[in-house]
């Protein structure tokens, strides 16, 4: 009798990875939140929002970089009275987050912005954040009910006895109560904390129980480099999970990196493909090629290239072949020699010195069969979920 139960592998999916968590849809700007839509990518503006100028430029940076949607913070009337100028000088959905004054929000509702953010535990009451709800229901906004671990109600926190997930999820379920009681869905909702295995086990209870768009991050998550690994670690889980439909990593300085950061994460998770995907196999004793040389000039020349397509380069016969086989194109390398895979099948040899022009040769083929996943990849497009020969299921259930 066999020690272990194999009609459970022979059970088990083989393409892994689970679909997107189903949601309703929320347009924000020319965005739409949600359903099979990508997940997006946002930052926040560490300007004040009233210096018209600044706020723009930063921005105008953060567009560069690929930002899809920028929140400013508006804790006063001068900020709020800044919002058309600035939503007239961007190309993105503008996002205003409100914190404490229920006022600021009517008043920044009176601009057109795209959204606002709202937070629970400080909007000062269910009256009051029925006056806001019904003013962004009036003026066709939707509304971010954004819950953070530091700022939950009091009572909230009484009853669970400290922010632990089931009380984040609680503050999040009774404003969408009160805001579905005045007619009003337009909702996207966050759960962050600082602490990643608070954030992800609120994100996978709030996906049990709603089925609201979320926008994920983690919160105050601190200085590069270390933030962008613990940002990772948290939302890796969680967009794996299929949970997410927008997304920021909060850093500390300059909101620049996070763009970069953010499709990073994506890209690995492969809930957002857009650019290729190099495998290179660590330098280990059985390196027998220039691997680093190769890998460097292959970077050099694919940078920029919007190509969903992946690309293993293994300097070993030990993985080379099979790492090979399941890319779109592969190269198994060795003593002097390399074997050029596409789709799986080896279709010529080449010396050392020629792997690299040879792999951008089949980087230029692969374009020209392929102009569906190169369209999406590209900056009008918005992405593809997976990447190889084996896709992630995109389709949510």
């Amino acid at each position: 009798m066999a020690r272990f139960d194999y009609a459970v592998l022979e059970a088990a999916p083989r393409v892994p990875g689970k679909p997107r968590h189903k949601t309703r849809e929320v347009r924000v700007g020319d965005k739409v939140f949600g359903g099979q839509n990508p997940v997006w990518v946002q930052s926040m503006t560490t300007t004040d929002t009233f210096d018209v100028e600044g706020t723009v430029e930063q921005i105008h940076a953060l567009e560069e970089a690929g930002c899809e949607l920028v929140r400013v913070t508006v804790p006063k009337p001068e900020d709020a009275g800044a919002l058309s100028a600035i939503k007239d000088r961007i190309g993105i959905p503008l996002i205003c987050d409100i914190h404490f004054d229920y006022k600021m929000a009517l008043a920044a509702l009176d601009h057109p912005v795209d959204k606002i953010r709202v937070n629970p535990g400080n909007i000062g009451g269910y009256d009051r954040f029925k006056q806001v709800v019904r003013k962004a229901k009036d003026k066709g906004i939707p509304m971010r009910i954004g819950v953070n671990a530091g700022s939950l109600e009091r009572e909230i926190n009484e009853k669970y006895g400290f922010p632990c997930p089931p009380a984040m999820v609680e503050s999040a379920l009774r404003l969408i109560e009160v805001a579905e009681g005045e007619g009003y869905d337009q909702i996207v909702v966050s759960l962050k904390s600082s602490d990643v295995l608070v954030a992800v086990e609120a994100y996978r209870l709030f996906a049990k129980l709603a089925d609201y768009p979320t926008h994920i991050g983690i919160t105050e998550a601190g200085k590069p480099p270390y933030a962008v690994t613990k940002s990772a670690a948290g939302l890796a889980p969680v967009l794996l999970d299929g949970i997410g439909d927008t997304i920021r990593i909060s850093l500390l300085g300059d909101p620049v990196p996070e763009i970069a950061a953010a499709f990073d994460i994506l890209q690995a998770t492969q809930r957002r493909v857009r650019r290729p995907e190099l495998i290179a196999c660590p330098t280990c004793g059985r390196l027998a090629i220039d691997l680093e040389k190769i890998i460097a000039e292959l970077e050099a020349r694919l940078d920029g290239k919007r190509l969903p397509v992946k690309i293993s380069v293994l300097g070993c016969v030990v993985n080379g072949p099979g790492e090979a086989r399941e890319a779109d194109i592969g190269i198994a390398a060795g003593n002097g020699k390399g074997m050029i895979f596409r789709n799986g099948e080896i279709v010529r040899r080449v010396d050392e010195a020629d792997i690299v022009d040879a792999l951008m040769e089949e980087v230029a083929r692969w374009e020209r069969e392929n102009p569906a996943k190169v369209a999406a990849a590209s900056p009008a497009g918005k992405g593809l979920e997976g990447i190889g020969r084996r896709k992630l299921p995109v389709v949510g259930v």
